[in-house]
């Protein structure tokens, strides 16, 4: 899929997750049951994800080629790319360490969503400048796939904060 495609779907989904974790009375927003995260703590988390994406981006590619090396494969399209990440969750993967969002309150939420709209703007800004050949070829570490290229990644954040929309949506009820 091309970069507008891209830069669309993940400025589209970022919105709407805000809007739908803001829109939850504040009872909802910090209620945790079943050790399951509260819907503000996956607005937090997808904030965890999204700034290193963010960072990367603005890293010379040479630099990223030094430290993460060559892909040994042919490049996964967005339904692969989910496929792959399914498996993973089914084979019990979950987020870890610096990805695993602290409590949050209600009166925090505004503050992480702006920072959430602001950080995949400017994603989508450093994306657009990126060749598509370097979006295929240049590789970055996901906890949980391994090392994916900078394309990849930019499918996995479309992709992730669906599958965190969608638990919000599931646990608010």
């Amino acid at each position: 899929m091309d970069k507008p495609w891209i830069t669309a779907e993940l400025q589209e989904r970022h919105r709407a997750f805000n809007r739908a974790v803001q829109a939850l009375p504040a009872d909802v927003l910090v209620r945790s049951m079943n050790d399951k995260w509260s819907a503000a703590q996956h607005l937090a988390h997808i904030l965890s994800g999204v700034r290193p994406v963010t960072l990367s981006l603005a890293v010379p590619t040479w630099f990223l080629r030094w430290r993460f090396g060559k892909l040994n494969r042919e490049p996964r399209n967005y339904a692969a790319l989910v496929s792959r990440y399914q498996e993973k969750l089914a084979a019990g993967g979950r987020a870890s360490g610096r990805f695993v969002p602290p409590v949050i309150t209600a009166e925090q939420v505004p503050s992480i969503a702006v920072r959430i709209d602001r950080s995949v703007a400017r994603m989508c800004t450093r994306a657009q400048r990126w060749s598509d050949a370097d979006l295929d070829s240049v590789l970055l570490p996901h906890p949980l796939l391994g090392k994916v290229t900078v394309r990849e990644m930019l499918y996995f954040t479309i992709h992730h904060v669906q599958h965190h929309h969608a638990l919000v949506e599931r646990d608010s009820r």
